[in-house]
């Protein structure tokens, strides 16, 4: 992992680990207030959501009730912005009732807005589309 000022490293992690804590605990909520108002997700087809429809589809998603592991495997921080490398992996279990995994490496960019770290562009299937 690098960073060129560690305590701003810090700052990006721990938001990073928020949103983790936050998805898995179905917060749609606190999940979009660590995201920009105009902060766009890539979806697995390769298109983009942001505003209302990523927090519709994030709610959708988080309804049912996946586990996310994440691993920060890269971080690179300046003054005001941020790269995350994660590795990551999902487990939800199937109307079935076996669990299904997803996992991936996303590539997350943050921005600092005053005191906060937020993400601007998630794209949680890095170059895998």
């Amino acid at each position: 992992m690098t960073a060129i000022n560690e305590e701003l490293n810090q700052q990006v992690l721990a938001r990073a680990q928020l949103a983790v804590s936050a998805f898995n605990s179905g917060d749609v909520a606190t999940l979009d207030r660590l995201f920009a108002v105009d902060a766009i997700s890539v979806q697995e087809d390769g298109s983009v959501l942001s505003g209302p429809e990523r927090t519709k589809g994030r709610a959708e998603v988080l309804a049912l009730g996946p586990v996310m592991t994440a691993r920060v495997l890269e971080s690179y921080v300046t003054s005001d912005t941020a790269l995350l490398v994660v590795d990551w992996s999902i487990e939800v279990e199937t109307a079935e009732g076996g669990p299904e995994r997803h996992s991936g490496t996303a590539l997350d960019v943050l921005r600092r807005r005053g005191d906060d770290w937020l993400y601007v562009i998630d794209n949680p299937y890095g170059t895998d589309l």
